[in-house]
């Protein structure tokens, strides 16, 4: 197989594109830098493209592996055929290649083994040849050998049948055609394991049938973990009749007794051996794509989650929300250095609740507090009552926030929160988080594993593993796009940075701090273990603000500063004016002169010329200041009791998955938007329409108070369509288009069909 060129095709992608991104993953480089640095290359495909890329390129490079592994197993044992080489050459699947091999694969003792160590093979032979003239039972007659274990005619023809059976089994042909079929046609059959037991989440699936082709990614999940608990047990089905017709066709050549015989090993081959086999390869592929696509909407979410525009120039004070332990309080300034910590007790004694109000209106005189980051756990909602009533007490104009506190207990009792905050309980830790993830979500999140950040289902039954490699390649492109200040960053942070890893990071940290800030990027070749490959993957990453050269503040590349300096010659600036606000104007100076023309001169291609023109016009921008700002709350608290349907609101999208989004709307409980809630057109997945962080209006459609459970729906449009429609049924409209001189029966009947289709 030629990889390229296969990954040229699935991709979709010209063969230079691939063979050039090839040769730069041989060599190396990191996706990020491939992405952002090697655009003339790879004709600028971005990380996720690369990534997906890549990942193929690994499983073909097995493939192969594999296939060359099973041809030197067979041809040791001087089977290898024509037939067999074509068939593992054209195999495109693991599993196609290990039902080649299966024939030739070192078995446990079987009863077709027990049969051909009897001598029984030529009788299969025989029998599987179904010639008419040929009785079955006088050639079985013939293999009677009762020191053999052979006693009569009947154990002679049920050990070829034994033999035959696995032969079918071992069939990769039959195999292929009958998973397809499986796939296809058959159905997932799922039943309680104790009918009795009602008081359980899978009590939907205790009598549930649906076509494998029609089972939905997060349905598959949720019946494995049924399974997996024991309140469930499932079972795949095929109709046998469309099975062994698959095995007939191939196998039964003659209506004779010879062929009766076949007919009868087909049967229990497929039985016996091979449905088993099937139902578990088809239910764990269709595990493994639940899953495979489960964890690409992890993916998704977090990234939209670690993208979510920072809150900067703010002084923000934390609040980890608890109920004995009291309420934890940590106020950081806009650097997110710590300022003050201390426990407060909401929900205690009213004399408890007046100090503690006392307590946090004095730390907002004090540090000047613009905004509140409360934690969604534990006493949330009875800390956001009590923010309220101090804000209402208070002169400044300070809002709130309730933020995910998803792994922040994790990230608290940490070994890195430990070296971070010596000085500071567990407790008191998150409280430092909750509000740092308010500041800057990036910043603060890649501190924590990112499956335990909660922005996903089923994340715990993930393959750990490919899952762990899907996230931090998300963490790794978000941190590198953001860029890092290379003066402030944590070490967790610069661990995620392109060609740097944590002991490379603890590194940069520790001559840091010894050796004072750093005033450009040259200065980073004097860390240990950071050498020119690691300094060419990181330097475009890594930010410094206020030095020497201000390129180093810049998304352009050590690599290409002289064509930066003479872009800017060109267009009639220098480099004070990127100190400043920017080469204001660049891009239209250029323009006017000619990309291709600047391009030429400076001996870079154009789209890193681009990228050069627009950091040069924007030096250190953010590209998160662009998107919409986190939605801050400052009036009355609402509780599920005083949603009433029909009430419109503003939420902020939690989480997404396959069959919905979670929106808070300011009450202690996420509310559902369906699928088929959140636009009139068809989608396949929310993603489509929605991001994770995103703010939207909703409108309440369903109250559960007793199982806490808020149904919205995001179709604003389809009530004022529906007044509208409404409106139009009163007006007098067939005698106007009589007047007219139209067939109004007509009319009425084609606006009707539309309707309805």
């Amino acid at each position: 197989m030629d990889i390229n060129k296969t990954l040229a095709q699935e991709f979709s992608l010209r063969q230079e594109q691939v063979d050039n991104t090839v040769a730069l993953i041989d060599d190396d480089k990191t996706i990020p830098f491939i992405a952002r640095y090697r655009k003339e290359l790879t004709g600028s495909l971005d990380d996720q493209i690369l990534r997906e890329l890549y990942d193929r390129l690994i499983y073909l490079r097995n493939l192969e592996k594999r296939k060359e592994e099973v041809r030197n197993a067979i041809t040791e044992q001087e089977k290898m055929t024509p037939e067999i080489e074509n068939a593992i050459a054209s195999a495109m699947t693991l599993v196609e290649v290990e039902d080649i091999y299966r024939p030739f694969k070192p078995k446990r003792r079987t009863r077709a083994s027990v049969a051909r160590e009897k001598g029984l093979e030529p009788l299969a032979l025989i029998i599987m040849n179904q010639d008419n003239a040929v009785n079955p039972e006088d050639e079985a007659a013939a293999f009677i050998d009762a020191e053999k274990g052979v006693e009569d005619v009947k154990s002679a023809i049920q050990g070829a049948l034994d033999i035959i059976a696995e032969d079918i089994s071992d069939d990769a042909d039959i195999r292929k055609k009958l998973r397809s079929a499986a796939g296809e046609k058959g159905s997932i059959v799922c039943k309680a394991s104790d009918p009795e037991n009602n008081d359980n989440v899978y009590i939907n699936y205790y009598e549930y049938t649906e076509p494998v082709s029609k089972v939905l990614n997060h349905r598959v999940l949720a019946l494995d973990r049924g399974e997996k608990e024991g309140f469930l047990k499932v079972s795949l089905t095929l109709d046998e009749s469309v099975a062994t017709d698959i095995i007939f066709s191939k196998y039964i050549k003659a209506n004779n007794p010879c062929g009766e015989l076949v007919r009868t090993a087909s049967e229990d081959s497929y039985k016996r051996l091979i449905f088993p086999s099937i139902e578990r390869e088809v239910r764990s592929e269709m595990t493994a794509k639940a899953a495979e696509d489960s964890i690409k909407v992890f993916a998704s979410n977090l990234r939209q989650l670690l993208l979510q525009s920072p809150l900067k120039n703010s002084v923000i004070l934390g609040l980890d929300p608890g109920y004995r332990t009291g309420c934890k309080v940590a106020v950081i300034d806009y650097t997110g250095k710590v300022l003050d910590t201390t426990v407060i007790y909401v929900t205690h004694s009213e004399g408890e609740y007046k100090k503690s109000k006392n307590k946090i209106k004095s730390l907002i005189e004090q540090h000047g507090v613009t905004v509140v980051s409360i934690g969604n756990g534990t006493a949330s909602r009875e800390t956001e009552q009590f923010v309220v009533d101090v804000l209402k007490e208070v002169s400044q104009n300070i809002s709130y926030m309730v933020v995910s506190e998803a792994g922040a207990s994790v990230y608290s009792a940490s070994k890195l929160a430990a070296e971070e905050f010596p000085e500071y309980d567990v407790s008191l830790r998150s409280a430092v988080s909750i509000a740092r993830r308010l500041q800057d979500p990036l910043a603060e999140l890649v501190k924590i594993e990112p499956k335990a950040i909660g922005v996903g289902q089923y994340q715990h039954d993930m393959p750990q593993a490919r899952m762990n490699d899907a996230l931090s390649g998300v963490v790794e492109d978000c941190v590198n796009s953001v860029g890092v200040d290379l003066n402030t960053a944590s070490f967790s942070l610069l661990s995620y940075v392109a060609g740097i890893n944590s002991a490379v990071a603890k590194n940069i940290v520790a001559y840091r701090e010894e050796n004072g800030r750093f005033n450009d990027r040259k200065e980073l070749l004097k860390v240990p273990k950071l050498g020119k490959k690691a300094f060419e993957q990181c330097a475009g990453f890594l930010r410094v603000r206020d030095g020497k050269n201000p390129l180093d503040n810049t998304a352009v590349h050590p690599e290409s500063y002289n064509a930066a300096t003479a872009l800017l010659t060109e267009c009639g600036f220098t480099l004070a004016d990127i100190s400043g606000k920017g080469a204001s104007g660049i891009s239209k100076k250029a323009e006017s002169v000619g990309i291709d023309v600047i391009s030429e001169k400076s001996g870079i291609g154009v789209p890193t010329l681009t990228d050069i023109i627009s950091e040069l016009e924007k030096p250190g921008r953010d590209l998160r200041d662009e998107l919409p700002p986190p939605l801050l709350r400052s009036g009355d608290v609402m509780e599920i009791k005083d949603l009433k349907v029909g009430m419109e609101l503003m939420g902020t999208v939690r989480n997404i998955i396959d069959f919905g989004v979670f929106v808070d709307i300011g009450v202690h409980e996420d509310g559902l938007v369906h699928i088929s809630q959140i636009c009139a057109g068809y989608i396949k997945h929310p993603l489509e329409a929605v991001k994770v962080g995103e703010v939207v209006k909703v409108r309440v459609i369903d109250v559960d108070v007793k199982r806490n459970r808020i149904s919205l729906t995001m179709r604003l449009d389809d009530e004022e369509e529906k007044k509208q429609k409404e409106q139009s049924k009163k007006k007098p409209f067939r005698k106007k288009q009589e007047k007219k001189g139209f067939d109004a029966s007509k009319i009425h009947n084609s606006a009707f069909t539309i309707k309805k289709k």
